[in-house]
């Protein structure tokens, strides 16, 4: 079954391990020891990551070196820019709303 990138950050230590790796590439070691996981689940994770193409495998003599892939997450970016200007125009709407809602109190109080 091919898994797309949003089943791939659906989960909280997938997420994490993004957060990891987006700095500096690292071991599965490595990033299992951020984790009170087993060794396994990481990897578990880390191949999810890999089918959903998030993640990059390096080997670098006998270590597996895990780097983030910047394309995919702006797949993500721009699939979420979409709710981001919806958001952006509510939160506007509201300030302007706030704002009337001030200035229609200080009136009331000069009253």
């Amino acid at each position: 079954m091919k898994r797309d990138v949003f089943q791939a950050i659906a989960d909280p230590t997938r997420r994490a391990i993004i957060a990891l790796i987006a700095l500096q590439a690292m071991t599965p070691n490595a990033i299992a020891e951020h984790f009170d996981t087993s060794r396994q689940a990481v990897s578990k994770h880390l191949r999810i990551l890999a089918e959903c193409e998030l993640v990059h495998q390096q080997q670098k003599g006998r270590e597996i070196y895990y780097s983030l892939e910047i394309q995919k997450m702006k797949e993500i970016d721009e699939w979420l820019e979409q709710y981001r200007k919806i958001w952006e125009s509510r939160f506007e709407q509201l300030d302007v709303l706030l704002t009337e809602l001030k200035q229609q109190e200080k009136k009331e109080r000069n009253i």
